[in-house]
């Protein structure tokens, strides 16, 4: 290989490799190094978790960077087909789903899959260009429409039932909205109707959901049932103290108290080995995420890319504070991942294509404003 060879070279590697926003990159991996090394220990008795995790994340960043390479302009036109593929499928689900423990929340289309994951992208896509098209002209009515487009797909979620999922969902059409020029009193009077509503809410919710929320009032009343798993999570978060256990030496997970500790509870492990400091640390890195994702946010050219880098990143701290809270005993247990810490191959792959989408924004910025 000549001087000249080896120039082009790298050249189409720099290339390459620019796609990746370097601060928003940066910190993703260190969350991802962070998770790792805690699923290490939270894994000690699941070999091949670690492997298994690695093969998931170059998955994600190969998912990121082709997303990265996608113009906001290509992803406006698909916009409106992948929600109405998702809500599609939603409806199969519904008619002929795959049933396991309980619930009917997969399809086989040649492979298994579960079309909820789409709608958390899919709906503030949908909603973005909704508003994008309005521009100038959008009135109380708009506002009707986009909310009837994010609950039926929601609805379809909760049915299944899926509340972990269907909360991510309505959190992200919500927030499109929100960014769209909601206005304040209006959402006041939104929070006085869910309030009002409340005892219809319960009325429809499944047994174990609301057990689910009766055990985060009192979880002593079950202690070894339906308050399991907040107790155990509850009681390793706090035996970390400040400075932690130590690495590989958390004894609640260690001991097999913690449930799901590879992947919803992972944080109670990670609070039991590395304390206060160390979720200090881990809540900078997020505030990190959300802070140059809504840099990303402000700084794009249309509404439409604001919109949904702002969904996004706001969906990126939705997962963060519900997962924490439900661990720490604040919020009821909901099937709601860790971003980037958790383990499990689907979370991880529609974060990475989260995050490829505020790259492609923020590296096509320029290209739009000239």
């Amino acid at each position: 290989m000549t001087l000249t060879d080896k120039h082009a070279w790298w050249r189409r590697i720099k290339s390459h490799i620019a796609v990746f926003d370097g601060a928003l990159s940066l910190i993703i991996f260190l969350i991802l190094a962070v998770g790792i090394v805690t699923l290490y220990s939270a894994g000690i008795d699941f070999p091949g978790r670690v492997e298994d995790q690695l093969r998931n994340i170059l998955v994600a960043f190969v998912i990121m960077w082709v997303a990265a390479n996608v113009p906001p302009q290509t992803l406006m036109r698909f916009a409106v087909p992948i929600y109405t593929i998702g809500v599609t499928l939603l409806i199969a689900v519904a008619l002929f789903g795959i049933v396991k423990k309980g619930s009917r929340r997969w399809i086989n289309v040649g492979m298994v899959i579960q079309p909820s994951e789409i709608m958390k992208i899919a709906m503030p896509l949908m909603l973005a260009w909704y508003f994008q098209k309005r521009e100038g002209m959008i009135t109380w009515r708009d506002y009707l429409l986009a909310a009837l487009l994010l609950v039926v797909p929601v609805g379809l979620i909760i049915r299944q039932p899926d509340l972990g999922t269907g909360t991510l969902v309505l959190a992200a059409g919500f927030y499109v909205i929100f960014l769209a020029g909601l206005s304040w009193r209006v959402l006041l009077g939104l929070a006085l109707a869910a309030g009002a509503s409340l005892p219809v809410l319960w009325s429809v919710l499944h047994d174990y959901q609301r057990q689910r929320v009766m055990m985060l009032i009192d979880p002593t009343s079950d202690p070894l049932g339906k308050g399991f798993h907040i107790i155990q999570s509850t009681i390793a978060v706090g035996s970390g103290g400040i400075f932690g256990k130590g690495w590989l030496k958390g004894t609640q997970a260690h001991l097999e108290f913690i449930p799901e500790r590879t992947t919803d509870f992972i944080f109670a492990v990670f609070s039991e080995e590395f304390g206060l400091i160390g979720n200090g640390v881990l809540l900078f890195l997020y505030l990190l995420l959300i802070g140059r994702g809504m840099m990303i946010a402000v700084n794009a050219p249309t509404m439409f890319t604001r919109l949904l880098a702002g969904s996004i990143t706001l969906i990126f701290f939705t997962y963060a504070f519900v997962n924490m809270g439900m661990v720490s005993g604040i919020l009821p247990v909901v099937g709601v991942p860790l971003p980037f810490m958790s383990y499990g191959g689907t979370a991880l792959v529609t974060l990475g294509l989260g995050a490829g989408i505020l790259m492609s924004i923020q590296r096509h910025r320029k290209l739009i404003q000239s």
